[in-house]
């Protein structure tokens, strides 16, 4: 049965966290969160995943490919540990077989979205990655990935920071990792998911407590 879930990417979403509603997966101890979902349990989708310690998932391969960021915890494959704050990219026929240690692991996840020629595999540690100045003053940006006309980054705001206007040719997706983001339709704290259009716009700024941002930007 195919599940659609935020499906129409014409429109701008925002999930906070009190609209989380966490469903348990196939395996116990997992349980995820869906932000958007076109599909059966083999979907395109975007969620946040929620791994107990100790738990496990089974072997799985990724033929539209895997893209994740670690939120809390630890995760853990046969290929490695990923602690929080490692961004991990996965391609095309890649597999794994995910066993979560003793502390457990949230992680913000993307599924069956790579562009066929976006081989790429590897694992960035951004707890020891160097920031580098932004378009304005209080802006700060680590680059992740890019291909073609998709973009990754971290960012980070100085508090009291606003950023020009701007159209997002391709659309927009951001994760706010921490602190509180804020534009002209409203303010997002610290797990909130927002999906911006092609085309759609925004004058985006930070109030006191600034903020740090996962963004893509030009895959919609």
């Amino acid at each position: 049965m195919q599940t659609l879930i935020n499906a129409d990417f014409e429109k701008r979403v925002v999930i906070r966290p009190e609209d989380y509603q966490w469903f348990s997966s196939p395996m116990p101890g997992v349980e995820r969160m869906p932000l958007d979902r076109v599909g059966g349990e083999v979907a395109r989708a975007t969620s946040i995943v929620r791994y107990k310690p100790n738990s496990a998932f089974s072997p799985h391969t990724h033929d539209g490919g895997e893209e994740f960021f670690v939120l809390e915890g630890v995760f853990s494959d046969e290929h490695g540990d990923y602690p929080q704050g490692s961004y991990v990219r996965n391609p095309i026929g890649t597999a794994h077989t995910p066993k979560i240690g003793p502390e457990g692991a949230t992680i913000f996840v993307k599924l069956q979205q790579f562009d066929k020629e976006d081989s790429s595999q590897f694992v960035i540690d951004t707890e020891n990655q160097i920031w580098h100045p932004g378009l304005v003053d209080g802006l700060t940006v680590m680059p992740l990935h890019d291909h073609k006309t998709e973009h990754v980054a971290l960012v980070k705001w100085a508090p009291n920071t606003v950023f020009n206007a701007h159209q997002h040719w391709g659309g927009e997706e951001i994760f706010v990792l921490s602190g509180t983001f804020y534009d002209e339709h409203g303010e997002y704290p610290q797990g909130t998911w927002i999906r911006s259009p092609h085309s759609s716009q925004h004058t985006p700024f930070t109030k006191q407590d600034g903020a740090v941002i996962l963004v893509k930007t030009g895959h919609l």
